[in-house]
């Protein structure tokens, strides 16, 4: 049996505007601010990885650290249009 915590290791997000995939470069742009978020993404433990549209987690990422990404993605309204976590 699977544990509930390693079937979700991926948050998905659809960026905004000049973000948004395919002309954009979503969490991966040069912008300032970006850049920035993505600093403050790496400094999380369970973080393994970040790709335009989406952050990979370590298998074993604890649901609240799911929690605390979705929620300081979504509160980037300038970049972020929706979080979806598998």
């Amino acid at each position: 049996m699977t544990d509930r915590t390693d079937a979700r290791r991926v948050i998905r997000v659809a960026c905004r505007g000049a973000w948004a995939l395919p002309e954009g470069k979503g969490l991966l742009d040069g912008d300032a601010r970006v850049r920035t978020l993505r600093r403050v993404l790496v400094t999380y433990p369970g973080v393994r990885y970040i790709l335009p549209d989406r952050i990979g987690l370590h298998a074993g990422a604890e649901d609240r650290l799911l929690e605390t990404l979705s929620t300081l993605l979504t509160r980037q309204h300038w970049l972020v249009e929706t979080v979806s976590v598998e």
